[in-house]
């Protein structure tokens, strides 16, 4: 069994993460991850209201009694959101692992603390991660440039991002972006990570609750298999390649371009019906990361665990020590 600082300060079985993922992080997937012996989030803005996040804790609760967490993503909305209800929500329901993203977490930290709730945050910058060590958070997922979702605009690979990020902070990181097996477990180790956050491999689950289309073209697809979006809108991010995307690449390219310019397309909304609920891959813009290559088979979240874990412990135990002489 691979025990590092992270499995010992949070009560996990393995030093694996599913962090939050919009749509995706539900108790189908994230009741899974845990029973396997990982960490898995919640996404609490999935849910339509802090309510529906309560009634979204008790069904995870129901179907597994190993720890889970739930992710609060923080970003400016042209509606309000009702994060201090949603942050509430989470602490009355007992939930004692939260992964706080996007916008600075430091609102909602003394709430957390007083109800003795671990913090992790989630930050694409050794700079970033620092500062949120500062506001007081117990550990920090860091997102190299190889991740799905918002890999911030520095194009800083894990290889990099990871050690530079272990050597100044005195918390236990979680390394993300890339990683979709035990070899990657092992290494992200090697590089100072006390864990890993793997989001595409879980999509690629049975349990998953996304169109089997989805899971089969995460399969089939390889590492070229995604394109940057938003750059020039100061909001870069990682997503699957197709028509879709490479259209708002396009463009995004052409001068005086804008987010309106390309606001139909990359709808959100858009990419849950007609992407992840509907398997029409072409649909609109869907998130997935460089670790598609990585990911041959769609197979039980317990064997994924498995699977993993067994790679890096033979990787540990045998491989590797048999390259010193």
């Amino acid at each position: 069994m691979v025990r590092t600082r992270f499995t010992e300060e949070f009560g996990i079985e393995h030093p694996v993460v599913c962090g939050g993922m919009t749509a995706v992080g539900t108790a189908d997937l994230i009741a899974p991850v845990a029973e396997a012996g990982a960490l898995g989030f919640l996404t609490a803005l999935t849910q339509p209201g802090p309510e529906a996040l309560a009634k979204e804790i008790q069904r995870c609760r129901d179907m597994t009694d190993r720890p889970f967490g739930v992710n609060l993503t923080i970003l400016p909305t042209i509606d309000p959101v009702p994060y201090d209800e949603y942050r509430d929500a989470i602490i009355e329901n007992g939930v004692k692992i939260v992964e706080t993203a996007g916008s600075n977490p430091a609102p909602h930290l003394p709430a957390f603390k007083e109800a003795g709730v671990k913090v992790i945050h989630k930050a694409v910058a050794v700079r970033h991660a620092l500062k949120a060590e500062k506001l007081g958070v117990d550990a920090v997922s860091i997102d190299g440039f190889e991740c799905a979702g918002h890999p911030g605009d520095d194009d800083v690979p894990g290889l990099i991002l990871f050690p530079a990020a272990a050597r100044q902070l005195t918390i236990p990181v979680i390394a993300s972006g890339g990683l979709a097996t035990g070899a990657g477990l092992v290494a992200a180790l090697a590089l100072g990570a006390s864990a890993v956050n793997m989001g595409t491999r879980f999509v690629a689950t049975t349990e998953a609750p996304v169109h089997d289309n989805v899971k089969a073209q995460i399969v089939s697809n390889d590492e070229r298999s995604t394109t940057v979006v938003f750059r020039e809108f100061r909001n870069t991010a990682r997503v699957a390649r197709n028509s879709v995307s490479e259209r708002i690449a396009e463009i995004g390219r052409q001068e005086g371009a804008t987010f309106a310019d390309v606001a139909e397309l990359a709808s959100g909304e858009r990419g849950r019906t007609q992407v992840l609920a509907g398997g029409d891959m072409e649909g609109g813009m869907w998130w997935a990361g460089q670790s598609q290559a990585l990911i041959d088979s769609v197979e039980d979240t317990a064997d994924v665990v498995r699977a993993i874990m067994a790679e890096a412990e033979e990787l540990i135990g045998r491989t590797l020590p048999g390259l010193v002489r």
